[in-house]
């Protein structure tokens, strides 16, 4: 048994990050066309690109800003017109950085700036890409979230508001379309290692791996794993899941 996108076409946002990146070629590889979607990034788009067409894969890479939903729908338009169908796949992995400090120290721009880039990010994927799964009658949507939304530690707050609002959509989102056989799951990656860390020989950290059952950090090709099962046939029957990928570090409960 095998993963097998053939036939079938995925957009991941934030395409160009250390995760998307791994994310998007995973895809590729299981045989599906790939959306790439970048904000700011176009030469690590194009490289993204090379690679992918490289497998055999169509692409394309599309600016947009997932916090605008004009934007969404522009991208939706440059999709369409270059001949690629409404995805059947769609990653939500863009994530907006910042300073993480206390409630206190916080200014209250990061919490508006973790809104706009985790729950409208969600809605706006939603508006602009569910309705053709709606009328296909099948489709995946897998957002990424994090373990930080069940640790609550210090620091966390704006990025935890955002993806705890982004879990609320996706969870009614499951209940609202899940007639029309579309799934709607959230992988939790915990601290993972990326090609950054390989590059500059960060791989390792005790003190965080001393927390972890499995006594090591995850990597991006171990995440993106777990989004191309979600994303596939195998999954059919699982939808409004939070899904810890992180080695036991954190555990959902029941």
């Amino acid at each position: 048994m095998q993963i097998d996108l053939s036939h079938k076409t995925a957009l991941v946002t934030g395409a160009t990050g250390e995760l998307g990146r791994v994310i998007a070629y995973t895809l590729a590889q299981c045989g599906a066309d790939i959306i790439i979607h970048y904000h700011q990034n176009e030469a690590k788009a194009g490289k993204l690109k090379q690679q992918i067409e490289e497998l055999g894969r169509k692409t394309i890479a599309v600016q947009a800003d997932v916090a605008e939903l004009d934007s969404v729908l522009r991208m939706k338009e440059s999709v369409l017109e270059a001949g690629f169908s409404s995805p059947d796949i769609v990653v939500a992995n863009a994530v907006s950085q910042y300073t993480w400090t206390s409630v206190l120290e916080q200014d209250s721009s990061d919490y508006v700036d973790q809104f706009n880039s985790c729950v409208l990010q969600a809605v706006h994927l939603s508006k602009v890409f569910v309705p053709a799964m709606i009328e296909r009658q099948t489709g995946r949507i897998v957002a990424i979230n994090t373990e930080c939304a069940m640790q609550n530690f210090p620091t966390q707050s704006a990025y935890v508001a955002g993806k705890r609002g982004m879990d609320g959509v996706y969870r009614v989102l499951a209940k609202e379309i899940g007639e029309h056989q579309i799934t709607v799951n959230q992988v939790a990656p915990g601290w993972t290692i990326s090609e950054k860390d390989r590059l500059n020989h960060t791989e390792r950290s005790e003190s965080y791996e001393s927390t972890v059952p499995l006594k090591r950090r995850g990597t991006d090709q171990e995440i993106a794993n777990v989004v191309a099962f979600l994303a596939s046939d195998l999954s059919s029957f699982i939808t409004g899941a939070y899904i810890p990928v992180a080695g036991g570090n954190v555990m959902a409960s029941i």
